[in-house]
C-alpha cells in the first residue's frame, strides 16, 4: 500500500471541554436520516445524548486514546486517520452527517478524528449506551447494520486501494461520496470536498502531485468540473466506468 511520505505531526489530543457540552440545550437531537436511525430509536438514544461543537481542526478523539465515548455526527465532516510507527498519515477514511464513530468493541480508539471544518455531534457515554442497546433488540439490529456498513466500506478501501490506476482510484472516490452524499440528502451532481488534497492523497495511497494532475485532467476531458470546494461531476457514465474497474 502506498502512503503519502509526509512526516506529520498528530494534532494534540485535548479533552473536550465541558463549555462544549451545552447543558439545558445538551440533549441534541440526532440527525434525521433514513441512512441512520428511525424514529422510535433516535428517541430512546435522545436522552443519554450531550452536544458537542468543534471547529476546523479540533480533534474530536485521539488514536489510543481510551474509547469511553460513542458519537453520532450531525454536521460537518471528520477526518479519520492513524499515524503510523514511522511517522507518516494514513487517511483511513471521512464521517459525514448520520455516521456512527466508536462503536468498536475496541478499548482504544484506533484511529484520530479531526474537524474539517465546523462540527457538531452528539457524544453518547459508552457503558450508559452499551446498557441501553441491550436492552433495545430493534436498536441493537440497526447499530449492526451500521457496524456492517463501515464493513463493506473498509473492504471497498481495500478494493480501491488496490486498482491500478490513479484516475480509477479517483473515480471510485467520487462515486463512493457521491452516494454517501445522496443518503444523507445532499446534492450528487456538485460534490463539496471538506477535505484537501492531501488528505485524498493520503486516503488514495497517491502524492498530492497526482492527485491534482488527474483532478486537473479529468476536467480537461469534461469528465467533472473543479469549482470553489468541489468538484461538479458531468460524465456520469465515465465515472461509473472507472468506478467499476
Amino acid at each position: 500500500m502506498s502512503i503519502h511520505p509526509l512526516t506529520v505531526i498528530p494534532a494534540p489530543y485535548r479533552p473536550i471541554p465541558n463549555s462544549y457540552l451545552r447543558n439545558g440545550v445538551g440533549k441534541a437531537r440526532l440527525i434525521s436520516l433514513s441512512a441512520a436511525l428511525p424514529l422510535v430509536e433516535r428517541d430512546v438514544l435522545e436522552p443519554l445524548s450531550r452536544r458537542v461543537s468543534l471547529a476546523h481542526g479540533e480533534t474530536l478523539y485521539g488514536q489510543d486514546e481510551p474509547a469511553c465515548s460513542v458519537f453520532n455526527v450531525t454536521s460537518g465532516a471528520l477526518r479519520l486517520y492513524r499515524i503510523l510507527p514511522d511517522g507518516r498519515r494514513q487517511v483511513t477514511g471521512f464521517a459525514f452527517p448520520g455516521d456512527f464513530l466508536g462503536l468498536s468493541l475496541l478499548d482504544r480508539f484506533a484511529v484520530s478524528a479531526d474537524a474539517l471544518g465546523s462540527v457538531t455531534a452528539c457524544r453518547f457515554e459508552r457503558l450508559a449506551f452499551k446498557d441501553l442497546i441491550c436492552g433495545h433488540p430493534g436498536l441493537m439490529m440497526h447499530l449492526h447494520e451500521i457496524t456492517g456498513q463501515e464493513l463493506s466500506r473498509a473492504k471497498d478501501m481495500m478494493m480501491l486501494l488496490g486498482r491500478r490506476t490513479a484516475e480509477e482510484k479517483i473515480g471510485a472516490f467520487l462515486v463512493g461520496l457521491q452516494e454517501r452524499y445522496v443518503r444523507i440528502g445532499l446534492s450528487a451532481v456538485t460534490l463539496e470536498l471538506p477535505m484537501g488534497r492531501l488528505d485524498i492523497a493520503d486516503h488514495l495511497g497517491l502524492t498530492i502531485e497526482t492527485v491534482s494532475r488527474t483532478l486537473s485532467r479529468l476536467d480537461r476531458d469534461g469528465c467533472l468540473l473543479i469549482v470553489p470546494g468541489g468538484v461538479r461531476l458531468l460524465d456520469q457514465a465515465r465515472l461509473a466506468r472507472m468506478s467499476a474497474h
